[in-house]
């Protein structure tokens, strides 16, 4: 009796077992990242950006934009919490991340952030199977730095993400899905053309595209779950040959958060200042 009740379990864990993993698949055959790039390059840029939440700026960054050689393109970024958020929760973040400029997939990136008295690195080598994930926090945590592996042949992080969507044609009511791995987890991000607008902001007023972004976690079977502290956003991009980044408005736990496009410049730029 005791066997073939364990029998009966053995057969249903492997029925559940590959109903989860043909599930993931499902989800994996509707990405659309295989779609070859049919942009122009962006061009050498100087951008800065302020954040904020309920309407109170709380934080700035200054990205940089760059094409060091013929095989890569480089984003460098600091970013730092302003005003009285500093005197709340001082924070001072570093990214660097590069992508290939024909596929436009990533290559590696490194984020340093320092939160009051602890420092967490955090670094992401691609290749062509997948993501290796490294977080080292200082001082340090019990048991060393942490490793992560993901698989996927169709992965992007947040730059290459940005360089990806750009390179495509963008009609309205078209949606892209794409696999991006931001530090040490895996997200789906579904994008979908909402319109054509015009926008005016501190740097100017725009012919912009506006898109809606929603995000969703891949769990450690391979399954889709919901973002817990993300909800959606609404993010403008302009409708020219640069596709600036131009404004984000996201809905999360604590409510509406935005980012917002204070400045660019083009041509040749002196590095973003570190702070690590």
């Amino acid at each position: 009796m005791r066997l073939a009740v364990r029998n009966v379990l053995n057969i249903l864990a492997f029925v559940l077992l590959f109903a989860g993993n043909a599930l993931a698949a499902k989800w994996e055959t509707t990405l659309t990242s295989s779609s070859p790039p049919s942009f122009p390059e962006p061009r050498p840029m100087r951008a800065k950006y302020i954040f904020g939440w309920s309407g109170f700026s709380g934080a700035m960054a200054e990205v940089r934009l760059t094409k060091p050689s013929a095989d890569r393109l480089q984003f460098e970024g600091t970013a730092q919490t302003i005003g009285l958020a500093r005197t709340l929760w001082k924070f001072d973040a570093t990214l660097s991340s590069s992508a290939n400029p024909e596929t436009l997939h990533p290559l590696e990136m490194k984020q340093v952030e320092n939160v009051r008295n602890k420092k967490t690195v955090t670094v992401l080598s691609f290749d062509s199977t997948g993501v290796t994930s490294k977080e080292t926090e200082t001082p340090g945590q019990s048991g060393g730095p942490k490793i992560r592996r993901f698989e996927s042949t169709q992965l992007f992080d947040l730059y290459s993400a940005l360089l990806y969507l750009r390179s495509q044609p963008l009609q309205e009511r078209s949606v892209q899905r794409i696999l991006v791995y931001p530090a040490t987890s895996a997200y789906v991000a579904t994008v979908t053309v909402l319109g054509r607008e015009r926008l005016t902001g501190p740097s100017g007023t725009y012919n912009a595209i506006k898109l809606d972004l929603q995000l969703s976690k891949v769990g450690k079977t391979g399954e889709l779950e919901p973002h817990r502290k993300f909800r959606r956003a609404a993010v403008w991009i302009s409708d020219d040959s640069d596709r600036l980044l131009l404004k984000i408005q996201a809905q999360i736990f604590i409510g509406t958060v935005f980012a917002e496009l204070q400045s660019v410049e083009f041509g040749k730029a002196r590095p973003a200042s570190r702070s690590e």
